[in-house]
């Protein structure tokens, strides 16, 4: 296979803008349950049962870069809350559009009876709906061209949803230094995970002209903090993020303001590491060696495969791709395996175009090899590669032809299943032009595991891909090491 070259750094580095983004929308799109203990029986007798409407300007570093509408409204059966974002946000060099929609239907206790969300950015969107009914949680998800796949997942207690997670800790009538401890529930990877919100104290804080008191609690998401001032009301009155990100609320009228946004920062750029030595030719090396600092290991899959992690340094090998026959290898009894040669939300194999155009791209009389080798080369030439921020959709790529890292691996992810190759996507760092940027590649299983990358046309990858993480599913965790990481290269040959 003809390995080509990178010739842009804008191509790989967009997955940090993602992780951004679903920093940014903690609370506006996903599930919180309350963990039991503490202060569950507590009614609602804190939160104001009052319509209320905000307006709020999204800056960075002092730069606004869009607006945030929520609304909070009482209904006889509960409550809804809507809420709409609008920005925009520059990753590596491209300034691109992105806007959220939430909706939220409450019973009287807070917990969840519906909600809807849709992330439109760019050529791609996100839409999803769900219910819960009967300890169960539904989801549908619109994967485009009129296909929906359906997902439950059972949960013990009514979940809360992240719009109206503040409503709920301002509920709850803790002391300054008192937390709650909340459970988030991510359905991309079928797990909670813990969200801690502490009352830090009251303090007066200027907004809109005005002088009011407020509730300063912190929000801790695996690691990474925001903070927040809730109003007597429970109206936020100002969030702050990573990165000089900024929420404030002010009159309408200036937050549809539209000709002052200008953003500047370019959040790859701003996630990369600078490298302490200059790589020539990176796909030509056998070995990478580092040292890292600022991760815990057990967070993280650094050891195993290519990598082999002793004291915090990290040695990376490059491995050699077997020659397989015609006959495929063994796979049944090893559930890794069988994972990775099914369909899900993101990595739709079993769908009709995906199984079609793996027809196309293969022959059943190719071996795994070959058929691998097709694949990658057939995602690196027919893809434009153009940073988009969106939840990746191998099927939405496919009809689209353009992505960046994510939209490459979970497309290559698809067909290597379909044509009956298990995959998986990696993320980690890899290096560009003196600097390490996070990015997505593969790896494929050819009696091993085997790095690919389709928006460099690698195979294998080249030794400066640093995994961290492997699986769609786990690229959250990533959150609580950017920003964190210390890594400097030993050697490399």
């Amino acid at each position: 296979m003809t390995i080509y070259r990178i010739r842009l750094n804008w191509v790989v580095g967009s997955l940090f803008a993602l992780i951004f983004l679903f920093l940014f929308t903690l609370r506006l799109g996903i599930f919180q349950e309350r963990e039991s203990g503490g202060r569950e029986g507590l009614a609602l007798t804190a939160l104001a049962r009052t319509d209320r409407e905000i307006w709020m300007n999204i800056l960075q570093q002092g730069r606004k870069i869009g607006y945030a509408h929520r609304q909070f409204f009482k209904k006889d059966e509960g409550y809804q809350v809507l809420e709409s974002v609008s920005m925009q946000v520059n990753t590596l060099g491209m300034l691109q559009d992105v806007r959220f929609r939430t909706e939220g239907n409450f019973h009287q206790d807070m917990t969840l009876s519906s909600f809807e969300f849709e992330l439109q950015s760019s050529l791609f969107h996100f839409r999803a709906k769900g219910a819960f009914h009967e300890k169960k949680l539904t989801i549908v998800v619109d994967q485009g061209s009129g296909a929906e796949q359906k997902i439950s997942f059972p949960l013990q207690k009514g979940p809360y949803f992240s719009v109206a997670l503040l409503d709920a800790f301002h509920a709850e009538n803790l002391q300054p230094g008192e937390s709650k401890l909340f459970h988030v529930f991510d359905p991309a990877t079928v797990a909670q995970r813990p969200v801690k919100i502490v009352f830090l104290g009251e303090e007066t804080i200027s907004i809109m002209g005005r002088e009011e008191k407020a509730r300063k609690v912190s929000v801790d998401y695996m690691g990474a903090p925001q903070y927040a001032w809730i109003g007597k009301d429970g109206s936020v009155l100002r969030e702050e993020g990573a990165f000089g990100l900024r929420l404030e609320q002010v009159p309408r009228e200036e937050a549809l303001k539209g000709d002052s946004l200008s953003p500047l920062i370019d959040l790859a750029e701003a996630a990369s590491l600078p490298a302490n030595k200059v790589i020539q030719h990176a796909d030509r090396l056998k070995e990478l060696k580092i040292r890292l600092k600022g991760i815990e290991e057990r967070d993280i899959f650094l050891d195993g495969d290519r990598q082999t992690l002793r004291e915090s340094v990290l040695t990376i090998h490059k491995e050699s791709v077997p020659s397989l026959s015609l006959q495929r290898q063994a796979r049944k009894g090893s559930k890794e395996l069988e994972t990775s040669l099914g369909s899900d939300l993101f990595i739709q194999s079993d769908h009709p175009l995906i199984q079609s155009k793996a027809k196309e791209i293969v022959s059943p009389s190719d071996s795994d090899r070959v058929k691998a080798e097709k694949l990658i080369q057939w995602v690196h030439e027919k893809i434009e590669k153009r940073p988009v921020l969106s939840v990746p959709s191998a099927l939405e790529t496919l009809q689209n032809g353009v992505g960046d890292c994510n939209e490459h691996a979970v497309l290559l992810a698809a067909l290597a299943r379909a044509s009956g190759i298990p995959s998986q996507v990696e993320v980690g760092l890899v290096y560009q032009k003196g600097r390490f940027y996070y990015h997505a590649w593969n790896v494929l299983y050819l009696d091993r595991w085997i790095t690919a990358d389709a928006v460099m046309g690698q195979f294998p990858a080249d030794v400066t891909h640093i995994r961290f993480v492997r699986g769609t599913e786990r690229q959250v965790d990533l959150i609580h090491i950017i920003g964190n990481i210390q890594l400097e290269i030993l050697s490399f040959f």
